[in-house]
């Protein structure tokens, strides 16, 4: 049985995709969760439609997800936090502070989307990388200084 996905679906497929699955899975599995419809004539151009559209609303959104990464390339993320002698922080920088001072710059970046391993806890510079799209991801470099102490 052939069978349009309508969702992406583990080992299986993406979203759009034209599958052969067994008869009892996807009258039984696929189809009533609607995770798929079957593949008539009527449902594969309905699907076909769908596809340009999709690559039509993904080329728009890369585009201007390059246009903030031009953005985003120029600027420089500064952050002061309480250190020791060391250097180690007494806290940390969070993906959460680094969408805070883009956020003060006119940029709204999801926290998500930035792509720091694990929370910065040393005074230095780091490379940062931040995923606006799934094609385009750009570095932002971070300078964690030590606060003054007064």
């Amino acid at each position: 049985m052939k069978v349009i996905l309508k969702q992406d679906v583990d080992k299986l497929g993406k979203a759009g995709d034209v599958v052969k699955v067994a008869p009892g899975y996807g009258r039984n599995y696929l189809i009533p969760k609607q995770f798929a419809v079957e593949a008539t004539p009527g449902n594969l151009k309905i699907a076909e439609m769908e596809k340009v559209s999709q690559a039509r609303r993904d080329h728009r959104e890369k585009e201007s997800a390059a246009i903030l990464a031009r953005e985003i390339a120029k600027l420089t993320v500064t952050i002061r936090r309480k250190s020791g002698e060391e250097g180690s922080l007494y806290g940390s920088v969070t993906a959460l502070d680094i969408a805070d001072f883009l956020i003060t710059h006119k940029i709204d970046i999801d926290k998500r989307k930035i792509q720091l391993e694990e929370p910065i806890k040393t005074v230095g510079e780091y490379q940062v990388p931040i995923r606006l799209h799934r094609e385009v991801t750009v570095p932002i470099t971070v300078i964690v200084e030590p606060e003054p102490t007064p």
